[in-house]
């Protein structure tokens, strides 16, 4: 019954097909590994075991009368708590949210109802959103499977800790500056922060994504092809596109790949991280691609524009609080924002305006290559209680320099894992495209995982 939980949604749906195994008994299996491991790793909010069978007995019916509901049917799937689901509070990963049940799912929750999937769970977050970490007012604090000491990264904390320990194959995140890609790269998984606009967000704001968090590529893809159905709540939305999520097969020979090791803006990028990207590089070259070494396109200027406007907008919302409930704020988050109440309106329009000067030089750098090679983060995991890996809550972006700019472009980036620190944690490789290139983003990541050694067996905890 454990191994189930072990098995993509790929084999799932064909194991259901074929009769080998059903969505009771997988849930069952999920649900054994939760039990197991939860108390460790902290990775749900509102786990819902009655529901969850509920609806795996829902699917077996569909599946035993030949008429599944859609391409995830059975599947045992968490959402992000911040993804409203219907009935279910959704407190921000904060103490400082008044607890009223959400009345309608939002759009990835209710593609996924729709394909039958089995919502079994929500993950955690820190506050708001705002921490590469799994620290929380609201919520215990996340760890990663890896290395329990460790962060699994953030926002969607738990997300990637729930995809690294077998939680079951699809997990969904969300992503505004790294926040699918940081915790996939740091738990050694697949993450994918889709072209802007891809996948329906409610409600939509600039440089935000929902995007999948699993083991392997076909499973980001299968279950993109889900949550990228139309959603008209989201007024930025991309038109429909018929696009074959299941073609993943794609040729490296020719491809021109632009090799970014280091923005020299943020913290400076370790050893072990620069040598497991510039290997992965080196099997792309081996395999045909034309592979050349970019100069940084972030400046300092860029990243501090960025921080400004971002907490005076946080600002903005927690102004707008009861001061008692203002005061159960992650006490950094708080600090942070607050630093930004007195900036005048020139200040923030000049940060606000960095978000087209980012989106405008990684946009340019796809001109002339056909994907983008970086470390996803230049730091491994750092220890679970810090909230920041600065440790300063006024230096909170240094740590996402190579994800932020794929936010402001809209472009599509994924996280595959590339390897191991000496400490053995995992080391993400992210791999960006030109913007609408969500497939061929995907077909490269595929082209890694059959290029790359051997992987290491999965953390058990």
């Amino acid at each position: 019954m454990a191994e189930l939980a072990d098995l993509s949604a790929v084999d799932l749906v064909s194991a259901y097909r074929a009769g080998e195994t059903s969505p009771v008994e997988v849930i069952d299996a999920v649900l054994d590994r939760v039990d197991s491991c939860e108390s460790k790793v902290c990775a749900t909010y509102a786990l819902d075991p009655e529901a969850a069978r509920e609806a795996a007995r829902a699917s077996q019916r569909r599946w035993r009368g030949g008429a599944p509901a859609g391409p995830v049917d059975g599947v045992p799937v968490t959402v992000k708590e911040n993804i409203a689901t219907r009935g279910t509070p959704v407190p921000l990963g904060t103490a400082a949210t008044e607890l009223v049940p959400a009345r309608d799912d939002a759009p990835a929750a209710a593609r996924l109802r729709e394909s039958g999937a089995v919502i079994f769970a929500k993950t955690t977050m820190p506050d708001y959103g705002m921490l590469t970490s799994g620290a929380s007012s609201f919520h215990q604090l996340a760890r990663n499977p890896w290395d329990l000491t460790r962060t699994p990264g953030g926002s969607s904390a738990g997300a990637g800790a729930a995809a690294a320990v077998g939680y079951g194959p699809l997990h969904v995140g969300t992503d505004i500056g790294g926040s699918v890609r940081l915790p996939a790269g740091w738990c050694g998984v697949v993450g994918l922060k889709p072209s802007f606009g891809r996948i329906p967000v409610d409600p939509p704001y600039a440089g935000r994504a929902i995007g999948p968090l699993t083991r392997t590529v076909a499973d980001t893809a299968l279950l993109t092809s889900v949550l990228s159905a139309p959603d008209a709540r989201d007024h930025t939305s991309l038109p429909p596109a018929d696009l074959d999520w299941t073609r993943l097969d794609g040729k490296v020979r020719g491809l021109r790949i632009a090799l970014l090791l280091d923005h020299r803006v943020g913290l400076p990028v370790e050893p072990a991280i620069t040598a497991a990207v510039t290997a992965a590089a080196q099997l792309f070259e081996t395999a045909g691609a034309a592979v050349e070494p970019i100069d940084p396109f972030l400046s300092r200027e860029m990243l501090d524009g960025m921080n400004l406007f971002w907490r005076f907008r946080s600002w903005t919302d927690i102004a707008a609080l009861p001061p008692e409930r203002r005061a159960k704020i992650l006490p950094g988050i708080a600090q942070w924002a607050t630093s930004a109440k007195d900036v005048s309106a020139a200040e923030v329009f000049h940060g606000y305006s960095q978000m087209d000067a980012i989106s405008a030089a990684a946009n340019r750098v796809t001109r002339d290559f056909d994907y983008v090679l970086s470390p996803v983060a230049a730091i491994p995991p750092f220890p679970a209680e810090q909230a920041y890996p600065t440790n300063d809550p006024m230096r909170p972006l240094e740590h996402i320099a190579f994800t932020l700019p794929y936010n402001m472009s809209g472009q599509p980036a994924v996280s595959v894992n590339c390897g191991w620190t000496p400490a053995g944690l995992p080391i993400g490789l992210q791999i960006a495209g030109k913007r609408f290139d969500d497939l061929g983003v995907l077909r490269l990541a595929r082209a890694y995982e059959q290029l790359r050694p051997a992987q290491r067996p999965w953390p058990t905890v």
